[in-house]
């Protein structure tokens, strides 16, 4: 896979685009994205997401649940399908991940959390596996009456290996993610993230996530 795979023109970048302009920014780190804040899923929890990707030559849907069994610990399940091109071929592919996050420091002025990543992309003829470990600071404004915002930043040291026909090359990155969380309530959270890739040769060098996180 390389730069230069399908660029998302006509309707569904019209769409993306007033998705985001919808919804303020964005947000969670994991492998494909950051999602969330710093803070972890409270223990016996979960959170269900549902995201929107697009860049330049890319165009999917992922999804995500997060649950937790310990204090400041949380574990998280991604999975999705993107229509990217790939040799000079449009084709669909599938991406699964997972990733586990610590809150490190919860604190009046930051929250801070850390964790590692891995995950697989894989098409017709070739893959990706990714995987580091990655950094997220954010901060919690409540609003009142169950509602508040958690603007966040992470970033991450990312290895890629990828595979295409008998072509093999490797890759490292250093993924810079900016979003917030919108919380209408605490059954709702509207996500927005802007993604920035420095020294990646495999992905997009900018791209924005949109979607809902659902803690139940």
């Amino acid at each position: 896979m390389h730069k230069g795979r399908l660029n998302v023109k006509g309707f569904w970048s019209k769409a993306v685009l007033a998705a985001m302009l919808a919804l303020p920014a964005t947000a969670h780190a994991q492998i494909y994205g950051q999602f969330t804040g710093a803070e972890t899923v409270p223990t016996g929890g979960h959170v269900f997401g549902a995201y929107v990707h697009a860049s330049e030559d890319l165009f999917g849907l992922v999804s995500q649940l997060r649950l937790s069994f310990y204090p400041n610990v949380d574990f998280g399940f991604q999975g999705g399908l993107n229509r990217i091109e790939v040799a000079g071929d449009d084709q669909t592919t599938l991406r699964v991940g997972g990733d586990l996050k610590f809150l490190i420091l919860k604190g009046n002025l930051l929250d801070l959390g850390a964790g590692g990543a891995l995950g697989v992309e894989t098409g017709d003829g070739f893959s990706v596996l990714t995987l580091g470990p990655s950094v997220v600071v954010s901060k919690n404004f409540a609003l009142g009456s169950g509602a508040g915002i958690i603007p966040y930043a992470s970033m991450g040291m990312f290895f890629s290996n990828e595979n295409l026909g008998d072509n093999q090359s490797s890759d490292f990155s250093i993924p810079f993610r900016f979003g917030s969380e919108f919380k209408l309530s605490p059954e709702i959270k509207l996500v927005a993230e802007i993604q920035l890739r420095a020294g990646d040769e495999i992905n997009d060098d900018f791209s924005f996530v949109t979607g809902v996180n659902l803690p139940f």
